[in-house]
């Protein structure tokens, strides 16, 4: 059962409109290294991880990328809403909003929509934390590199606070890790 709250995990503000920027933070919504991405795989692996620990790190991790999933689909219209069409035809923005107006849709940067290809769920279950502890890295890096490109104190905040998530979920992915092998030594040593 869900008890919804109607906040954020994390404020999602912006000083001012930029829908050029918007084009670009679009990617953490729906790129391959984005959020959706992320909570799909991680709810996906879930189901074949064999230790408890494990299945419950996916679980948790997948729930809160989905609330990241919403802090960047809030930042993205902030950055867009009520902007009229006339100003958002001469930005970067223009072929998302004559495909989508000022909705959100996930996307990566280049406006190539999300595609299951961009996650992997294995029944190896190393090999899919494995895919994880990349995943994390990537989606890091991205928040880092969005965070270069702006000026705006307050997406960098937000931004920040994401690119951290990131850093902890890797350690996270780590400790799972570490006890998946441990399993499979006792398994082996049992089995």
């Amino acid at each position: 059962m869900w008890e919804y709250k109607k906040i954020l995990e994390y404020p999602a503000n912006v000083r001012r409109q930029d829908p050029d920027y918007a084009s670009l933070v679009v990617t953490q919504f729906g790129g391959p290294d984005g959020e959706l991405a992320a909570s799909l795989r991680y709810i996906s692996q879930m189901y074949t991880m064999p230790i408890p620990e494990g299945k419950a790190t996916l679980n948790n991790i997948g729930t809160e990328e989905l609330a990241h999933f919403e802090i960047i689909g809030t930042l993205v219209y902030k950055l867009v809403e009520g902007i009229p069409a006339d100003v958002l035809k001469n930005t970067r923005f223009a072929p998302h909003y004559a495909q989508h107006g000022r909705a959100n849709y996930p996307a990566d940067a280049f406006g190539n929509a999300w595609t299951a290809s961009y996650i992997q769920s294995h029944e190896d279950p190393v090999a899919s934390i494995q895919e994880d502890l990349a995943a994390e890295q990537k989606a890091r890096a991205t928040y880092e590199y969005l965070i270069d490109m702006s000026d705006d104190p307050a997406i960098i905040d937000t931004l920040s606070f994401l690119r951290e998530r990131e850093v902890v979920h890797f350690q996270r992915f780590g400790e799972v890790l570490d006890l998946l092998y441990d399993y499979m030594d006792d398994y082996e040593e049992w089995g």
